[in-house]
Formats: C-alpha cells, sequence, structure tokens
C-alpha cells in the first residue's frame, strides 16, 4: 500500500513517520527544500509551548499527558515549567486546567501577588495577583523538532519530495509540473493550505495570522528559565504567552487570540504597526525590561482553524481513500509525540477513541471558540 502525505508540518511528517512504521510505502511532499521545515508553517519557528493545561477538556488533558511522555524522549525539548497568571482571583480556563490536573493528580503550585513577584521578578509587582506554577511542561525547538524528524523519516525509508501539489485527484496528487505521484492512501496535511486543495471544506476551515515576537532584552538574565518558565499572561483575555530566553539570547512573546483573518493559502504575511503597538502595551503592563527591548524577528503564524477549534483528522466521506488531518488551530505542535499514530489509526480504519470529536464535520461553518485557552474578544 501507498501512502501520499500532502504537508511537511508537524501534521503530516507526524502522519509520514507512523504510516512507515506500519510497513506503507510513503511519499511525503512540501514544497520547502528537503529537510527543512516550510517557513510559512504553523509548526516551525524558534519554539512552541508544550503542556497538558487544557482547562475542562478532559480529551486534550489526556493526550497532553500521554504526549509529554513522548517529549521526554527528545533532546529538544526543554521542561521549565508553565505558569499560567491572571489579573484577577483565578476563573476560567487557569481554574479548569488546576482544577482538572489536581483532580488527576499532578501537584501544581498555587501563587498569589506576592508569591508571583518573588518567584518572577521580571513580572510587574501587582499587575497579576492569582495563578499557578504546573513543574511538567515547557516548550520545544519546534523547527529544529520538524527537520529532526523529516530525517528520521527518511532514514526510515520515507520518499521525500520538494514539489508543490496542485490538485488532489482520484489517482492521488498533481504537481505543478503536471506530473502524477499516485497513492493508494492520500493524507492532505497543508494546514492553511487545506481549503484551496480540498475546497469543500472551505465552509468549515478559516486562516488566522498571529502576530509572533523574537525580543533580545538588554539583561538576559532576568528571563532564564529557572524564574521566567513558559508562561500564559491572563491569556484567555489577552491571548499573550512566550518563552524564556533561548541560547541565543532571544525572548519570544506571542499572541493565541482572535488573530487577523487572511485568504486560505496565502503567502503574504506581515505583521502590522497595530500588532506591534499591543505588544508594546502588553510589555509596559507585564514585562517593564522588555517595554523597551529591540525586537529582532517577527511573523505572523498563520493556524488552520477548525469552527470549533478542534482538530480535523478524518477521511473524506466520499472518497474514503482521501484523508485530511489540518485544523492545528494554535495546538497540534504539543501532540506531536502521539498524532501521527492517531492520524495513521483513523486513516487506516482502526478505531480511535478521539476519532468522533476530530470526524468530518461541515455542518460547522461559525467559529464556536471552544480553546479555553485562546482570547476570542
Amino acid at each position: 500500500m501507498h501512502a501520499v502525505v500532502v504537508g511537511g508540518g508537524i501534521f503530516g511528517v507526524t502522519a509520514a513517520r507512523s504510516l512507515r512504521a506500519r510497513g506503507l510505502a510513503v511519499t511525503l511532499i512540501d514544497p520547502a527544500p528537503i529537510g527543512t521545515p516550510h517557513p510559512l508553517a504553523e509548526s516551525t519557528d524558534i519554539s512552541k509551548v508544550i503542556r497538558m493545561d487544557y482547562g475542562a477538556d478532559a480529551d486534550y488533558t489526556v493526550l497532553g499527558e500521554q504526549a509529554l511522555a513522548g517529549w521526554r524522549q527528545s533532546p529538544l525539548f526543554h521542561e521549565t515549567g508553565v505558569t499560567f497568571l491572571s489579573k484577577v482571583p483565578m476563573s476560567g480556563f487557569e481554574l479548569a486546567s488546576y482544577t482538572m490536573l489536581t483532580s488527576r493528580g499532578h501537584h501544581l503550585e498555587q501563587l498569589d501577588a506576592n508569591a508571583i513577584a518573588d518567584r518572577f521578578p521580571a513580572w510587574r509587582r501587582g499587575a497579576y495577583v492569582d495563578g499557578y506554577f504546573n513543574p511538567q511542561g515547557g516548550w520545544a525547538e519546534s523547527g529544529a523538532v520538524v527537520a529532526a524528524w523529516n530525517a528520521e523519516a527518511r532514514a526510515a525509508g520515507v520518499a521525500v519530495g520538494s514539489a508543490k501539489v496542485e490538485r488532489v485527484v482520484e489517482e492521488g496528487v498533481l504537481l505543478g509540473d503536471g506530473e502524477l505521484v499516485g497513492g493508494d492512501l492520500v493524507v492532505v496535511a497543508a494546514g492553511s493550505w487545506v481549503p484551496v486543495l480540498v475546497p469543500e471544506l472551505a465552509p468549515a476551515m478559516r486562516a488566522v495570522g498571529q502576530p509572533v515576537f523574537h525580543l533580545r532584552p538588554a539583561d538576559p538574565s532576568l528571563f532564564e528559565a529557572h524564574h521566567f518558565p513558559v508562561f500564559g499572561a491572563d491569556i484567555s483575555r489577552t491571548g499573550y504567552y512566550g518563552f524564556p530566553v533561548n541560547r541565543d539570547g532571544i525572548v519570544k512573546i506571542a499572541n493565541h487570540g482572535t488573530g487577523t483573518l487572511l485568504p486560505a493559502g496565502e503567502d503574504v504575511r506581515e505583521v502590522s504597526a497595530a500588532h506591534e503597538a499591543a505588544l508594546r502595551d502588553m510589555l509596559r503592563d507585564t514585562f517593564p525590561a522588555l517595554a523597551d527591548a529591540p525586537i529582532v524577528g517577527r511573523r505572523l503564524c498563520v493556524y488552520c482553524d477548525t469552527a470549533d477549534e478542534n482538530f480535523w483528522i478524518a477521511p473524506h466521506p466520499a472518497r474514503r481513500s482521501l484523508v485530511v488531518a489540518t485544523g492545528g488551530s494554535g495546538h497540534a505542535f504539543k501532540f506531536a509525540p502521539v498524532l501521527g499514530d492517531m492520524i495513521a489509526s483513523i486513516a487506516l480504519g482502526e478505531s480511535h477513541p478521539l476519532a468522533h470529536k476530530f470526524r468530518w464535520r461541515p455542518e460547522l461553518t461559525t467559529p464556536q471558540g471552544t480553546e479555553a485557552a485562546r482570547h476570542h474578544g
């Protein structure tokens, strides 16, 4: 059996690895040069958060627990812990996550305003009054992970091609030069390009751009992981999250929020002056030592959002050999160690406990904002 996987981001590369491990011949196609992550992919950049904190959603919490065990096998994962702080007494996402995780036996440390100020000196004293620190979780070197797993896939026998897929056809996929790559199974894992390749999904999916900034602090010591772990700063109300300083002296801060709507498959992505102004306002209020830090990198990270912000991993109802694996909605990378096996199981018709949640659901066309950590204001 020959599988063709379209898209070399985290959905695609994990699917290719898992399908190959099950004995299929696999071809992975992505427009990026072989061995490198696509610069426009959601799963690239210098870092991604790894957490199992998912509010009251037990499905993602359990999936996060399973993924974290896998991440601990990777040298590209850094377990700094994660902290979620709020400007008001804990409610919503923070309280729901705290309740869910403690009920499952995880030991979290609740923090009041004084504890926050004493433990995290980069945070403006008094700005945040409640929250918790979870010692389990951290961040992964995302672009490096995609490149490494791409190399592992090739070493395992996955054929990797650098080409643009123009169209999905009955026999496989057509490339930009007219070449047909045939396959018994086609997995379309092309992120925000999925509605272009599978047009009937356009009403159920949208491309949303989120601003990402790399800053260089004057005093990197304030942002070292032991007192500046991965964080969410009142995230369900503001969308802001970030990372400790990395080996290159960079602090990354991004937004997981309402975002900017873009045409599906849009290649032109710009961080606006309004995005930067909002960031500076947040920094002055939360991290004064970063308020004037130079921005040394910026990008618009484009999510492929489903209407309910859940993954879309399902066979096409009219063509069972076509499977769509997308809808990262800003959180797929966290689950990378278990994502590929989930895609492979569903693609090959095996039972999976989350198949119903990630089913083909074109009836959902109105954004519902179900992801608790995400700012929907």
